[in-house]
């Protein structure tokens, strides 16, 4: 059982003990110090408001109802959007005029895991120093509650599901009238969380024929949530059987989207932000791009292909918008398969992924599978070194940077090399002594092999 904080919230097994585990207490400690800083933030402001929403698995609730009531102690005014996701919250912080959000939510990890994820009144993640500033404020426990008469107010907003498609579907590049006239036919697995009520709700919309798989938000998840070729299977089978277009896939609290191809095969989570950002720039006639260092080298090439400028940040959401602003960037988002489109908001959103993606199908008048084909054929390798605590995985990063100055290096987050034709990114955790290995080649046995070769280089290092 685990307990992890971090500058981007606080992530935990549920049950067992505090500090230990994600207990009511720690729950409740964690959204003590953001309803803190929110308020030391907006000092002066007469009502201070933060929206909450939640994924549908089983500690939800549970989890929610302590986080919406601590706020209220606060003295802060909560809108609980209740069965949500990560961007359907991220939009309505700034629709409400609200001064922050909480999504509770353990994104792609099992059901045992929930999270709180902090916004600020942007809608967006908060930065290093600000989450640093509560991890703080958490361990003085230093709070102090409002009298009676100044408590906040408690209010549902259920209707955010409309909401937030209407937001995608008046976006420019949103084709809504090529995609129903297309008449596709998609199947969709969303493990039985609120992907299974937004995603069909907005292919409904766009008169999309929707076949259901694992819809309902009752926090079952038949599978392991993380939207992988190994724990997609079933869908793979059922969009071969129901002839569909493709399948949609997302995780469950839907910014990260997956498809699969009309003949089963996996479309690849890394290409799902190759495919909307080729869409993107082809309708705007170029721009920038952004994905973080360990995403594939194919935005790299489409990107420049429209005649854009392609940019890499270090791994992280928040680094990757921050990165896109800087650069003035169109569309970016991670390999993971999360959009991150500005023109909607900063934060991956799969609603308008899977908007987007159909815009570009409707306008090409091909297939999934042959979209896929039309891109560079990259393939990636994932693997990791387990070390003892007692070696200093900076200095070996530094070894290895300096081992290979010749090449293309880069520091920015661990240390990543291009080659010509391929690349490694070697990353440190930040829970545990691991060095993280990422690489890509034109082949998968040659994405392998460049894993291996670092591997036996970093254990050289450390003998």
């Amino acid at each position: 059982m685990t307990l992890i904080k971090s500058i981007s919230g606080i992530r935990g097994t549920i049950g067992g003990k505090t500090e230990d585990n994600l207990t009511p207490i720690d729950a409740v400690k964690f959204a003590s110090a953001y309803g803190v800083f929110i308020i030391e933030r907006n000092k002066g402001k007469e009502k201070i408001t933060v929206v909450i929403g939640r994924d549908a698995r089983i500690s939800g609730k549970m989890i929610s109802s302590l986080v919406a009531n601590t706020l209220v102690g606060l003295g802060i005014h909560v809108i609980d959007l209740g069965l949500s996701t990560t961007p359907t919250v991220e939009v309505a912080v700034p629709l409400e005029n609200a001064d922050g959000g909480i999504i509770i939510t353990a994104s792609h990890n099992p059901k045992q895991w929930n999270a709180l994820k902090l916004l600020n009144e942007k809608g967006e993640f908060l930065n290093g120093a600000e989450g640093e500033l509560i991890l703080e404020l958490a361990a003085s426990a230093d709070f102090s509650f409002a009298d009676v008469d100044d408590l906040g107010i408690y209010s549902k907003n259920n209707s955010y599901v409309q909401k937030h498609i209407q937001e995608v579907l008046r976006l420019e590049l949103v084709d809504v009238e090529a995609i129903k006239k297309a008449n596709f036919k998609v199947v969709v697995d969303a493990v039985n969380s609120t992907g299974g009520i937004f995603i069909p709700a907005l292919l409904k919309e766009l008169n999309v024929e929707c076949v259901e798989l694992y819809c309902t938000p009752n926090g079952q998840f038949p599978h392991n949530p993380e939207p992988l070729k190994e724990h997609l299977t079933e869908i793979s089978k059922l969009v071969v059987k129901e002839k569909a277009d493709f399948g949609i896939v997302v995780d469950p609290d839907v910014d990260r989207l997956a498809l699969v191809s009309e003949d089963g095969s996996m479309f690849g989570e890394e290409y799902t932000l190759v495919a909307c950002a080729d869409y993107v720039l082809g309708k705007l006639g170029g721009g920038n791009t952004v994905s973080n260092l360990s995403s594939s080298r194919a935005l790299r090439d489409v990107t420049q292909q429209h005649g854009g400028t392609y940019t890499a940040s270090a791994v992280g959401e928040v680094n990757v918008v921050i990165k896109m602003k800087e650069t003035n960037t169109v569309i970016g988002g991670e390999g993971n398969g999360g959009i991150i489109y500005p023109a909607s908001h900063y934060g991956r959103d799969s609603l308008v992924g899977v908007a987007l993606f159909l815009s570009h199908l409707a306008n090409k008048k091909v297939s999934c599978k042959e979209l896929r084909d039309s891109y560079p054929s990259y393939f990636m390798s994932k693997n990791k070194i387990q070390l003892t605590p007692d070696i200093n995985v900076d200095a070996i990063l530094e070894t290895m940077a300096s081992n290979y100055k010749n090449e293309e290096v880069n520091t920015i987050d661990g240390v990543k090399i291009d080659f010509v034709d391929q690349w490694i990114h070697l990353r440190k955790s930040n829970t545990e002594p691991i060095i993280r290995i990422y690489t890509e080649a034109k082949s998968q046995v040659e994405a392998d092999a460049l894993a291996t070769r670092f591997i036996n280089e970093i254990k050289q290092i450390i003998k």
